[in-house]
């Protein structure tokens, strides 16, 4: 996860509601953003990381790459949800006796945590070290993301005249960013929440190790939902009513109040989550929080989640990892785009022989 210039790639976020791209190159001071840009798809293009209109989703692709010149082909992408299994766990230390024996362990553990035929996964796993409580023991973190879902986000990069040079997990692109950026932050346990529209992603990490993962349905567009279910909208018109560009077709409080509602959930839901890694985890305690995607910006919910946690909780901001010429990206700019930068910036980072 350390980013060097060779084999530099785009990073492409593909969202459920935005696409946002990101160029970074290198010089001698470190990485440099070179391009950013952020653009709205409609809803229903993508679904549970599910391309479903490929026709749209490819044109806007493209246009968005046009709109901002890059003309970089190889791009590095990600997903997430129900798809993807991503899960920490122990094998004896023996399977490293040979890599037939550490496949061969690797896939039947796979088939333990997998909810789907181990045979229409692709499975992919990295040895973390050691396990604290056991000698004899060692961390392995597994990865299986759904074959199908590979070959549909092949096919869009490939119908948008890129190629996909590596397909990474939204938490780990989060990741790797927050490694980036966090000179001078404490190598304690931290917690990096990124709640988008369709999916909220938790990722807790130690000294630049991720001890649990864990993705839910929880997002903005619950809110969405709720808004045009209430005054009887379509859903674009419900994002622009919570966005704060339509401020006529709903009163602020009932919006307000509406958004509460959502905030205190997704609040309960993570403290559970929360709750339970505590209680089992050898670790010690969660030090601080750290927010990105457009759920963050709700109002009242950092402060919710702070009180709830007794934790510091904070947006972050992404272009810390990087280098950013106030002269090339204003500082409004970068302000507004920080909560949906992360896992772009995250992308762009990485490089073509980036296992």
């Amino acid at each position: 996860m350390i980013f060097n210039k060779k084999g530099h790639l785009i990073g492409l976020d593909i969202g459920t509601s935005l696409i946002k791209v990101a160029e970074v190159k290198s010089n001698g001071n470190g990485p440099v953003l070179n391009k950013f840009g952020i653009a709205s798809i409609r809803p229903g293009l993508i679904e549970d990381g599910q391309i479903i209109e490929m026709d749209e989703l490819v044109k806007a692709i493209q246009a968005l790459l046009k709109t901002h010149n890059i003309k970089s082909k190889d791009v590095a992408i990600s997903t997430g949800g129900s798809s993807v299994v991503v899960k920490t766990i122990t094998m004896p230390s023996a399977s490293l006796s040979s890599e037939q024996t550490l496949l061969e362990s690797i896939r039947f553990e796979a088939e333990q945590y997998i909810p789907y035929d181990i045979d229409d996964m692709n499975v992919d796993f990295q040895i973390l070290g050691d396990n604290d409580g056991n000698p004899d023991q060692m961390n392995v973190l597994l990865v299986a993301v759904k074959k199908d879902l590979v070959s549909s986000y092949i096919e869009l990069t490939d119908q948008s005249g890129l190629n996909a040079q590596v397909i990474d997990v939204d938490s780990f692109a989060l990741q790797n960013i927050f490694e980036a950026a966090s000179h001078g932050r404490s190598n304690g346990m931290n917690m990096l929440i990124d709640i988008g529209a369709h999916k909220t992603s938790l990722n807790i990490v130690k000294d630049n190790s991720s001890l649990m993962m864990r993705d839910s349905s929880s997002g903005l567009g619950q809110i969405w939902e709720e808004v045009s279910s209430d005054i009887n909208c379509s859903i674009e018109d419900a994002i622009r009513i919570v966005s704060g560009v339509d401020k006529e077709s709903m009163s602020q409080d009932a919006l307000d109040e509406m958004c509460q509602n959502f905030a205190q959930s997704w609040c309960m839901e993570i403290q559970n989550i929360v709750k339970t890694f505590q209680s089992k985890s050898t670790h010690g305690k969660i030090e601080q929080v750290f927010l990105t995607g457009g759920g963050c910006l709700v109002n009242g919910f950092v402060n919710l989640l702070a009180e709830g946690l007794s934790v510091p909780v904070s947006i972050f901001n992404p272009f810390e990892g990087v280098i950013v010429n106030p002269k090339k990206f204003s500082e409004s700019l970068v302000n507004q785009g920080a909560p949906f930068a992360s896992i772009a910036l995250g992308l762009a980072l990485r490089k073509v022989d980036d296992k």
